[in-house]
Parts: structure tokens; C-alpha cells; sequence
């Protein structure tokens, strides 16, 4: 008779843990991939802001062009010349037909309704003020020329005096702050926009 013995063994030690060196390595390693992950992420913040920026540039020019347009294509007379929320001061015959104001008259028989846009040296902001208002109302800010508005012939030259169908010329660069997080240049601020157009009525008697 044959007798079989099934030899069962137990273990007699505990199972290996990690070193310390093992784990100094595994936690240096995580904290590599934790700095990645957050750098990626601020980057990501920082592009948003960016791009934030940029729209909301792109937002401010198309404001600020739209309704001007619609009002000088529309109106009777158009004058270009210095001005502000109280006065308005047409350029002189025989100078240069430049300045920081238009003021534009809806219909050419009645000069007592007018429209006036003017920059506002104090802030940088382009305002648009209704006669029938006493309020003026906000255009665009950040503008940093002086010059805006002029009056030109059909290649662009400066006119010296007021042609019936002269062209209105539309020049504005404006800076953008940007997120504290960002610093671009001089001063913090993004790169300037340059906005340029001209605008000529659509009744030229």
C-alpha cells in the first residue's frame, strides 16, 4: 500500500514592502507629473485670457464702427473739427481738415439736430453725444491718438476745405489692458489695434 503526504506549506515571512529610497522615487515622480498638470493648466488660464482680450478688442471696434458709419452714411452735413461734450469747433477754411470731433447732421436744413462724436482726452474714450441728450454716450476706450476724423478726397489727401463729397477719414489706435496674470510690453498692456476706414454720405447733391 502506498501512502502520498501533500506537504502544505505556510509562508514564514511577510511580503517585501517599499524601500524608502522606492518610495522617495515614486513621490518625486508624482510630484513631477502634479507640476506638469498645473503648469499646463495656468497655461491654459493664460491663452484664455489672451484670446479674452482679443475679442474683446474686436468687440470694441465693431461697436465703435458701426453705429459711426451709420451715422455719417445717413447724414446731411458731416464737420470735422475739435470738440467735447459742450462745444464743437469746425476745422478752418485753408487748414488741414483734421481733428479730434465730427459733429453730423441728420438733415442739411436743420442745424440745431446734430450727432457729435469726440474724444475725451481726460480718459481716452471715444463718446458720441445726441442733441437731444444731454448725456453724451460711450463709444470706445483706450483710444491713445488725438487725431481721429478728417476729411479727404477720393486718393485719401487731406483736404483744406469742406467738398461735398469729400470722404471721411476714420483712424483710432487703442491699446487693450489685459489680465493681471499677463504681462505684454510696456506697461502691461496688450499689443495696440489700429482701426482705419472711410465713410462718405450716401446723398452727395
Amino acid at each position: 500500500m502506498k501512502i502520498f503526504v501533500q506537504r502544505i506549506c505556510s509562508p514564514t515571512r511577510a511580503p517585501k514592502g517599499f524601500t524608502l529610497a522606492e518610495l522617495m522615487v515614486t513621490m518625486a515622480i508624482l510630484g513631477l507629473v502634479v507640476t506638469g498638470i498645473l503648469a499646463l493648466h495656468i497655461f491654459g488660464m493664460k491663452l484664455n485670457a489672451m484670446v479674452n482680450v482679443k475679442l474683446q478688442a474686436t468687440e470694441d471696434s465693431r461697436r465703435a464702427l458701426g453705429r459711426l458709419v451709420t451715422d455719417i452714411h445717413s447724414a446731411g452735413i458731416v464737420k470735422v473739427g475739435t470738440g467735447d461734450s459742450t462745444k464743437f469747433t469746425e476745422a478752418a477754411f485753408n487748414t488741414a481738415q483734421l481733428g479730434n470731433a465730427i459733429q453730423v447732421y441728420p438733415v442739411k436744413t436743420n442745424t440745431a439736430r446734430y450727432v457729435r462724436y469726440y474724444l475725451d482726452p481726460d480718459d481716452n474714450q471715444l463718446m458720441r453725444l445726441d442733441s437731444a441728450s444731454a448725456t453724451p454716450t460711450f463709444v470706445s476706450g483706450w483710444v491713445t491718438n488725438s487725431i481721429i476724423f478728417s476729411s479727404e478726397d477720393f486718393s485719401g489727401t487731406v483736404l483744406s476745405n469742406s467738398l461735398n463729397n469729400r470722404v471721411i477719414g476714420i483712424d483710432m489706435e487703442f491699446y487693450k489692458l489685459d489680465n493681471p496674470m499677463i504681462t505684454f510690453g510696456h506697461g502691461s498692456y496688450y499689443d495696440y489695434y489700429r482701426l482705419q476706414t472711410k465713410v462718405t454720405r450716401r446723398a452727395l447733391e
